[in-house]
């Protein structure tokens, strides 16, 4: 006879329990007990799904990052709306008030974690690095529009948004959006036609 309620997704719900951990408490708090206390499952369901815990967390950067695609195709597709730094504004401020900024945190600390990443994004930090060429191609974009000059460096502007991004929502309140937009034109003043 069954003992419990089945379970749908159980990948999802754990790596939706862990973000929700994330977001609230920061890496330190991230814990197989923490994860499944969150998802109100017993802490079983997570080593039945998964080898360890860092491979749990392996699973859980690889499917963030993966997300980042629908996200990348919509960004895209805004090209020659709106302003530049206006778009570039949505698309950071939605990337660092996700779980982005955690994983990065995770990643730095978590020596395991880090190692097993390694195997699959051998540079960079996982899920900054496709941001960073979600934007570039967002800027590409916008230079066959006319918007950005046609001699920028997009790759470098990329970087630089993404660094100056996690600079600003690190730690401490999220600053607002318009502490963001003057950043952003700031930052792309040199390279955008269209503020």
């Amino acid at each position: 006879m069954p003992t419990g309620v089945a379970i749908r997704d159980v990948r999802e719900q754990l790596f939706d329990a862990a973000e929700r951990v994330l977001l609230r408490a920061g890496p330190s708090a991230l814990t197989s007990r923490a994860v499944t206390t969150e998802a109100g499952v017993a802490k079983g369901v997570l080593h039945r799904h998964f080898a360890d815990f860092d491979d749990f967390l392996v699973e859980l950067v690889k499917d963030r990052t993966t997300r980042l695609g629908a996200q990348s195709d919509a960004l895209r597709r805004s090209a020659g709306t709106g302003t530049v730094a206006g778009n570039l504004t949505v698309v950071l401020s939605d990337l660092f008030m996700s779980v982005a900024s955690s994983i990065v945190g995770l990643f730095i600390f978590r020596d395991e974690l880090r190692a097993r990443l390694r195997r699959t994004y051998p540079t960079g930090l996982p899920l900054l690095t496709e941001a960073a060429a979600m934007i570039s191609a967002y800027l590409a974009a916008e230079r066959d529009l006319g918007r950005v000059a046609d001699g920028a460096d997009l790759d470098t502007v990329a970087l630089t948004l993404i660094g100056t991004g996690h600079l600003l929502f690190a730690g401490g309140d999220a600053p607002d959006a318009d502490a963001v937009h003057a950043v952003m034109s700031t930052a792309i003043a040199g390279v955008a036609t269209d503020r």
